[in-house]
């Protein structure tokens, strides 16, 4: 059951709508290009490889969820947005998504704008707006970005699972006898699980950097704190 580990292989949405989320992905990609060109440098340029690659070899390792006979994995939104921000974060995980359906056959290349849709730019943007909102209430501490990045990896798995569900509903190939709600509800709830995987993968992968090179964590860089005075350097003390 492909769809329910995230790629939609061809065949499950029909031909007019997969058009048009693969024109709407090209647009935002462009955007994104043409953002992420501001923030790009000396830190962020070789940081957003290792983000991609990173990703990539996750994307390889399956959930297996044993009560529903269905597997998933890290999606990668969250962990691209707080490394190396929403817009360059987009580019990293379509990037991956490319990739693996040209080369690896992972998710139907028909299929491919709807794929990049949901876990690029849903995924990431639904990340990156819970980061900035949490980075500026909770300390700046380990613990304080463990949350962030816990929660905002789990939310934006979910949300990118709706995004299917939206999808379905516009071009679906198999007549569900209008019960979208259980479509939904279904989906939500395999993700969920994934949600909780990726979570904590991304909040470790994110402390750990950001204990060694907290410069290296670009959320850190451009979301200032509500209380500026008050916050505590994640990597503990002065540098």
């Amino acid at each position: 059951m492909e769809t329910l580990a995230m790629h939609i292989s061809n065949g499950i949405i029909d031909g007019p709508v997969a058009a048009i989320f693969a024109g709407l992905a090209l647009a935002v990609l462009t955007l994104c290009v043409l953002r992420g060109r501001r923030d790009l440098d000396d830190r962020l340029a070789p940081m957003a490889g290792l983000v991609a690659a990173f990703i990539f070899a996750v994307q390889m390792l399956n959930f297996p969820i044993v009560t529903a006979g269905v597997s998933g994995h890290l999606l990668g939104g969250a962990l691209a947005a707080l490394l190396v921000g929403p817009w360059v974060g987009a580019l990293c995980v379509a990037v991956v998504l490319v990739v693996q359906a040209l080369v690896f056959g992972d998710g139907g290349v028909a299929m491919l704008g709807l794929n990049i849709t949901n876990m690029a730019i849903i995924g990431t943007a639904a990340a990156y707006l819970l980061i900035a909102l949490l980075l500026r209430v909770l300390p700046r501490t380990s613990g304080g970005l463990a949350v962030t990045a816990f929660v905002s990896a789990l939310v934006s798995v979910l949300v990118a699972s709706q995004g299917f569900v939206l999808e379905y509903w516009l071009g679906g190939t198999t007549d569900l006898g209008g019960n979208l709600t259980g479509l939904a509800g279904t989906v939500a709830g395999f993700h969920l699980l994934i949600g909780i995987g990726e979570g904590l993968i991304t909040a470790t992968t994110v402390v750990t950097v950001a204990k060694v090179r907290p410069d290296l964590v670009y959320a850190l860089r451009a979301l200032k704190p509500a209380t500026p005075a008050s916050a505590v350097p994640v990597a503990g003390g002065a540098r």
